[in-house]
C-alpha cells in the first residue's frame, strides 16, 4: 500500500493514469454496495436493527452528526435493549456469569500502561521535534481518534475519514479519496490501510522542513503506528475479562446495536462516494441542522456511470471477483479517457 501511494503521488497529474482511476472509481461504487447488501443481511433481522440502522443513516448524511456520537448513541441503545429486549436484536438467552480470572485488574492496568505508551511515543516525538502546528501532528492525533472509534470495520470509518480528510483537513480531493479506497482494495491487507494513503499525501503535500518523500513516508509510518497500536490496547486490556464480557446481556445488545447502526453507516458511505465519483461539483448546502449536497447536473460524468453500471453487472450478475472487477473497471476507464 506504501508503493502504491507513492507511485500515485507521483503520477497522478498524467492522463492516462486519471484515466486508469476514472475506471477504478466506478468500480469502487458497486464492491461497496456489495458490502453494504452483505452486511446488512447478517446484521438487521429485525425492526429495531431497522431504526438503528436508518437513524444512523439519517443522522450522517442529513444533519451532519458526529460519527462518534452515532457509534455510542447506538451502543447505548443497544445495551439498554439487550439488557431489557433481547429479542429486539435477535439474540440468545444469556449465559450463566463466567468466573473472573486471578488477577485481571493487575493484568489490564499492565497492559493500559504499555501499549499507552507504545501509541503515544511516536505522537510524543512529533510534538517535541516539530510542535503541534505541523501537519505530522495532525495526522497523529486525527487517526488516534479514528482507531478509537473504528467499530464495524473499514467501511464504517471510511465516510467519516473521508469527510474530515477532504472537507476538514484539506488533505486531498473527494475523487482521490476514492482512488485511494481503489488501491486499497487491489491488496490482500486489510481494507483499513488506506488511512495509509491518506497520512502519505497528507504529508506529501506538505512537508516542510523534509523532502515530499521523507515527508510522505513519515506520514505512513505515524497514521499505520497510530492505527494499529490500540488495537493491542484493546486486546490485552479485556482479554481477562472476555469470559465475563461475552455473557453480558447489556454488551451483546450494545455490539448488536453498534452492527446494525454501521449498516445506516455504510449507506452513508455508499451515497457520499456515488455523488462525487459521478459529479465533478457537489455543493454543500447547510440550513438549521440539516446538511444537504446538491450536485451540479452539468458535471455529471457519464463515463464515470457507464463503468458503474458495468461494475455492478460484473459483480451481482456474473460474480466477479473484487480484482477482476477493478481489472475490467481500469481497462475501461483507459478507453473511455481516451474520449475526454
Amino acid at each position: 500500500m506504501l508503493a502504491l501511494s507513492m507511485l500515485y503521488a507521483f503520477a497522478a497529474n498524467l492522463d492516462w493514469f486519471a484515466a486508469l482511476f476514472l475506471g477504478i472509481k466506478a468500480a469502487v461504487l458497486a464492491i461497496i454496495a456489495q458490502a453494504l447488501l452483505r452486511i446488512a443481511s447478517r446484521a438487521v433481522k429485525t425492526g429495531f436493527q431497522r431504526v438503528l440502522a436508518g437513524g444512523a443513516f439519517l443522522a450522517l448524511f442529513v444533519f451532519d452528526a458526529p460519527f462518534p456520537l452515532v457509534v455510542l448513541a447506538a451502543l447505548v441503545l443497544g445495551a439498554w435493549a439487550g439488557a431489557r429486549c433481547p429479542g429486539w436484536l435477535a439474540l440468545k438467552p444469556a449465559e450463566a456469569p463466567a468466573q473472573r480470572r486471578p488477577r485481571a485488574w493487575s493484568a489490564s492496568l499492565r497492559a493500559v500502561a504499555v501499549w499507552s505508551a507504545v501509541w503515544a511515543a511516536l505522537l510524543l516525538a512529533v510534538l517535541v521535534l516539530l510542535g503541534s502546528d505541523h501537519v505530522l501532528w495532525d495526522i497523529g492525533v486525527f487517526f488516534s481518534q479514528l482507531a478509537v472509534v473504528s467499530f464495524g470495520g473499514a467501511y464504517a470509518v471510511l465516510a467519516y475519514m473521508a469527510q474530515e480528510a477532504v472537507n476538514g483537513f484539506g488533505w486531498l480531493e473527494a475523487g482521490e479519496m476514492v482512488d485511494g479506497l481503489g488501491l486499497a482494495e487491489t491488496t490482500p491487507g486489510p481494507l483499513i490501510l488506506v488511512t495509509q494513503f491518506v497520512g502519505y499525501l497528507a504529508a506529501f503535500r506538505d512537508p516542510g522542513p523534509f523532502s515530499p518523500l521523507v515527508a510522505g513516508l513519515l506520514g505512513a509510518t505515524l497514521t499505520i503506528w497510530v492505527t494499529f497500536a490500540p488495537c493491542f490496547l484493546w486486546i490485552f486490556t479485556f482479554a481477562p475479562w472476555m469470559d465475563r464480557l461475552q455473557r453480558s446481556p447489556a454488551l451483546k445488545g450494545g455490539l448488536a446495536g453498534v452492527t446494525a447502526a454501521v449498516v445506516g453507516v455504510i449507506a452513508n458511505l455508499t451515497a457520499w462516494f456515488v455523488l462525487h465519483v459521478l459529479f465533478a461539483r457537489v455543493e454543500t448546502i447547510e440550513t438549521g441542522p440539516l446538511r444537504l449536497y446538491v450536485p451540479e447536473w452539468s458535471s455529471f460524468d457519464w463515463r464515470a456511470a457507464a463503468i458503474a453500471v458495468a461494475s455492478l453487472f460484473l459483480v451481482f450478475r456474473f460474480r466477479c471477483g473484487m480484482v477482476g472487477t477493478l481489472g475490467i473497471a481500469a481497462a475501461l476507464g483507459l478507453v473511455l479517457g481516451r474520449l475526454a
